[in-house]
């Protein structure tokens, strides 16, 4: 070997063992970047904490429901009410995952590729990427604020790590579904529920249940479905998608697949409950707050289920026809109409009917109104009233319901019951509340039943066309029924209010809503 070849090969040694230093320099300093990221991760994972859920996430809304368990309305800041999972059916449970995490069951609590699409988004200003796992959205929807950053979208990934490997996934998936938001004004699988399909959560079919998971992904969007044709054909595709995944994985057949039908959904925008049955609600609730022992407020914000004594099948209906107003009635007066149905000797409230509309009148004249007697009170005078219905025949303007009340207990034969309107109180499946009866003797001397187990007062304020007021009344074994009808002027600028007489046409008015409610089924 020359001299120079010699001079070459000891260049390119030396070249190969620079470039080797510069290679080990380089790995070194990796392996110790990768152990200080791997050891700040665990230390930042260690220092982590669960946080407890928002304030606002763990608020919850109180329902009230008829005697038969319909929705009557709720109170509350927010429409949700917590439900255990076992109460979200298994196949409700598998849409949800079907639709929005499929590797829910065995996945870590996170998606690294969706966390990398984030922070680019989130560096470029790009529009916010999602394929969140259902951890992470629990996280970001109920535990942490709703910033966009990648600090925030790096704690979210920690804490969902975190409550993955402390929590089980039912635990998971139960906070999941009770604060995802559903659309229609609806958080959490319950109230969804109710908006969409008039149910209990545990109540929703294969086909309603793929339908509410299939809203999760644009709620604003899909609350629409059902009154918007383009919406709805949409939430049908998206619907199938989530049907045909279920059958996929095998948490259906295909025959369930097969056999599965679109729902049918409630009309959307909902009604309010503005209108007249507000005041039920109204007095549900004060009765409800004050057997619980707590606020008004506590009620509202306390997710409880009110099961009420009212028939709203006899309310709508009487509601219904005081609404097609009075014959005869002079033009401009309003009538004022209060209508009490109770069951005798229990007094379950089955129906009352205190004013049209409570956006216009919150006052209920069936519990506060004062309406003068006239004869209305003369079935009562000769049989002796005691107790707490002992001072009625000496007041000339009393109130409708304890006139009801002292006419249901001659149909109980002298047994005065209580008038009240909440059957049960539950919260989260657990019975909180049962109501019972309180009874005792009224009357000193019990009347004789009338022939066939009915039967019927009538009385009033005034005469003929003069009428002020007139009162009917008319009771079987099983209910009766109390109405008072006044009318007025209404108050326009300087001038007052005043009263307006009755037509003739009052009192079979009057009998004919004693017979609505006398003809509904018994509860």
């Amino acid at each position: 070997m020359t001299r120079r070849e010699r001079r070459q090969l000891d260049r390119a040694t030396g070249a190969r063992r620079t470039r080797y230093r510069r290679l080990r320099r380089a790995l070194t300093a990796f392996v110790t970047l990768v152990l200080l990221l791997f050891g700040a991760l665990v230390v930042a994972y260690r220092a982590t904490d669960i946080p407890a859920p928002h304030p606002e996430t763990v608020m919850q809304s109180t329902v009230f429901v008829d005697e038969d368990g319909d929705y009557l309305g709720r109170r509350g800041p927010v429409d949700r009410q917590e439900v255990p999972l076992k109460q979200v059916p298994r196949h409700v449970q598998d849409a949800v995952i079907a639709a929005e995490n499929r590797s829910f069951r065995t996945d870590d609590g996170i998606s690294p590729s969706a966390i990398v699409r984030a922070a680019v988004s989130t560096l470029s200003g790009s529009e916010r990427q999602g394929g969140s796992t259902i951890t992470q959205q629990y996280v970001k929807n109920a535990l942490l604020s709703p910033e966009q950053s990648l600090s925030r979208k790096a704690r979210e990934a920690l804490i969902a790590v975190k409550l993955n490997r402390t929590r089980s996934k039912d635990a998971i998936l139960e906070g999941y579904v009770n604060t995802v938001y559903f659309g229609r004004g609806a958080a959490g699988i319950q109230a969804a529920a109710r908006n969409y399909f008039g149910v209990d959560s545990r109540s929703l079919s294969l086909s309603q249940g793929a339908a509410l998971a299939a809203i999760i992904n644009i709620p604003s969007y899909y609350e629409r479905a059902g009154s918007d044709p383009k919406v709805t054909r949409k939430l049908v595709r998206r619907w199938e998608w989530v049907l045909d995944a279920m059958a996929d994985s095998g948490a259906i057949t295909p025959e369930q697949r097969a056999r599965a039908r679109f729902p049918a959904f409630r009309f959307y925008p909902p009604g309010t409950t503005d209108g007249q049955r507000q005041y039920l609600i109204d007095v549900a609730a004060r009765e409800a707050a004050d057997r619980l022992g707590i606020t008004a407020d506590e009620l509202a914000r306390g997710g409880y289920t009110v099961r009420t004594t009212f028939d709203l099948a006899a309310q709508d209906a009487v509601a219904q026809q005081v609404g097609e107003g009075l014959p005869g009635l002079a033009k401009g007066a309003r009538l004022h109409a209060a209508v009490i149905g109770l069951v005798p000797g229990d007094g379950a409230v089955r129906v009352l009917y205190g004013g049209a509309d409570y956006a216009r009148q919150p006052f209920n004249d069936a519990i506060h109104g004062a309406v003068e007697a006239g004869t209305a009170l003369e079935p009562l005078m000769d049989v002796g009233l005691r107790g707490p219905l002992a001072s009625l025949p000496r007041t000339a303007t009393p109130n409708p319901l304890r006139v009801a009340s002292a006419y249901a207990s001659l149909a109980a034969l002298g047994r005065y019951a209580a008038p009240y309107t909440v059957t049960e109180v539950t919260r989260a499946g657990r019975t909180v509340y049962t109501a019972h009866p309180e009874t005792q003797q009224a009357l000193r001397l019990v009347p004789v039943p009338a022939t066939g187990g009915s039967r019927s007062f009538s009385g009033g304020a005034g005469s003929g066309p003069g009428t002020r007021t007139l009162w009917a009344t008319g009771s079987t074994r099983s209910m009766s029924t109390t109405v008072a009808l006044f009318a007025e002027h209404p108050a326009r600028g300087k001038r007052r209010a005043s009263p307006a007489h009755l037509p003739v046409s009052a009192a079979s008015f009057a009998r004919s809503l004693v017979a609505q409610v006398r003809s509904a089924p018994d509860g």
